[in-house]
């Protein structure tokens, strides 16, 4: 097997049953791809399923097909996220597929008569092939051969007594967390040599990678603190990604990492401070120091991060997530613009076309109108190739609440259509309506003078 599409990353997502996404609903990941709506529009929506398998798959202990109240999401019942259009239907179930550079794999998960989560089937897809796994199926000599051809290494595939060797085993599709997979069972001295040829999980491994290498950044994020426990430094950060930062500004300290200076440039581009360290306050705990002065030159001048604007404590694990990330790796940002200043946000907007261009999967959930623009004017800038960037609007239909996603592309000056109604049209109708009312308390003014 090869990890191609894990290198690759997460290249489309399609939900069906799930919220307002009643039908099936797709989304293209573009090195930088933006979701934009109203709020409630079901921009979260579209993430949170990959987020539930993310929590289920990073559990200490087998939560069963999905943990639903986990780090990243909370959910304490089905009917909070299984499709209204459901409410009274035998059959109430939702999917999710996650499509990469070498194929895809779709999870139907199902609410059982004795209100239990199963997983009613999956089914995995490549350019030429599609698998459909249901829970328990038995499988037989001829379809474990073609089964495993694919998956196996083309030098394998064709070598006969490998074949063999794996066709003696009996093997059986089992859930396994929040997929179905093939496993095998062998007599003990065969074991290690079917290990050896085979990596398990068979299909969903490379996309039990993806899921865990996304970096979470909710919008909710915590209030700046005076101490943080430290935490383990990757590849993989379970959960929500803030509770990392401290431990990773501090490892980039004493291994004098460059991207500690790169995420100092990336601070003084926002107007926040031209410095951030760590200081040890014992073996567990690290303390988060900040330039007291956002344009101060002289860098002794710290405070603990308690002690200065929300903007900081808010925009660094967005900036450090950015910088952690590796090319072809998952970084969803919900609000990254959260309590940034307008000259912050758009100057965000380059610190996000900068990492796009590494490679890394950025996925920005935004209300910032400021941001879009600049994103724009750094396309027809040439500062980011249109090709890179992909846009998705989110709008609730007002009858029956489903969600629908209208997708755009940029064209080469940064253009793409129509802008949402929640957006430019809302803030120019503001700005109307406040030089209108200008205009009358002038005329009224005058009047009054000229009647005195």
């Amino acid at each position: 097997m090869t990890d191609q599409h894990s290198q690759e990353g997460i290249t489309a997502i399609s939900v069906r049953g799930f919220k307002s996404l009643a039908r099936e609903s797709r989304i293209e990941i573009r090195p930088l791809t933006i979701l934009a709506g109203a709020n409630s529009s079901g921009k979260s929506s579209i993430v949170q399923p990959l987020l539930l398998m993310k929590q289920t798959l990073e559990a200490m202990y087998d939560p069963g097909p999905l943990l639903l109240n986990g780090p990243n999401v909370q959910f304490t019942s089905f009917d909070q996220f299984i499709s209204h259009s459901q409410k009274n239907s035998k059959c109430r179930e939702f999917s999710v597929k996650i499509e990469a550079t070498s194929g895809a794999i779709e999870v139907t998960f199902s609410i059982a008569s004795d209100q239990t989560l199963e997983i009613r089937e999956m089914i995995i897809e490549s350019e030429d092939h599609k698998i459909r796994l249901q829970p328990n199926q038995d499988i037989n000599n001829d379809e474990i051969e073609n089964l495993l051809r694919k998956p196996l290494p083309a030098t394998l595939a064709d070598y006969e007594p490998i074949m063999e060797v794996l066709k003696s085993c009996k093997w059986i599709v089992i859930r396994n967390r929040c997929f179905l997979d093939i496993f095998f069972e062998a007599p003990a001295d065969m074991k290690e040599l079917v290990l050896s040829i085979l990596r398990t999980p068979i299909f969903s491994f490379s996309y039990w990678q993806d899921l865990s290498n996304i970096i979470h950044v909710p919008g909710v994020r915590d209030n700046p603190e005076r101490v943080y426990n430290r935490a383990a430094i990757g590849p993989n950060f379970a959960g929500i990604f803030e509770k990392y930062v401290a431990g990773i500004i501090a490892h980039w300290e004493a291994e004098k990492d460059v991207r500690l200076n790169a995420l100092w440039e990336m601070l003084a581009v926002l107007g926040l401070t031209r410095k951030i360290t760590a200081k040890a306050v014992h073996d567990t705990q690290i303390e988060l120091m900040v330039g007291r002065l956002p344009n101060a030159e002289h860098t002794d001048d710290i405070v603990s991060i308690a002690d200065v604007g929300f903007g900081v404590s808010q925009v660094l694990p967005v900036l450090v997530a950015l910088l952690v990330a590796r090319s072809g790796q998952f970084v969803y940002l919900e609000q990254p613009e959260l309590h940034l200043h307008p000259r912050a946000q758009r100057a965000l907007a380059a610190i996000l076309a900068q990492t796009a261009a590494r490679g890394v999967k950025v996925v920005v959930e935004t209300h910032s109108a400021l941001l879009l623009r600049a994103v724009q004017t750094l396309v027809a800038k040439e500062k980011i190739a249109p090709e890179l960037v992909k846009l998705h609007w989110f709008a609730r239909d007002s009858k029956d609440g489903t969600t629908a996603i209208k997708s755009a592309d940029m064209d080469q000056n940064g253009a793409f259509g129509d802008w949402p109604e929640d957006f430019d049209d809302v803030a120019l109708a503001v700005e109307g309506a406040y030089l209108d009312a200008v205009a009358e308390r002038n005329k009224n003014g005058s009047f009054a003078s000229s009647g005195g």
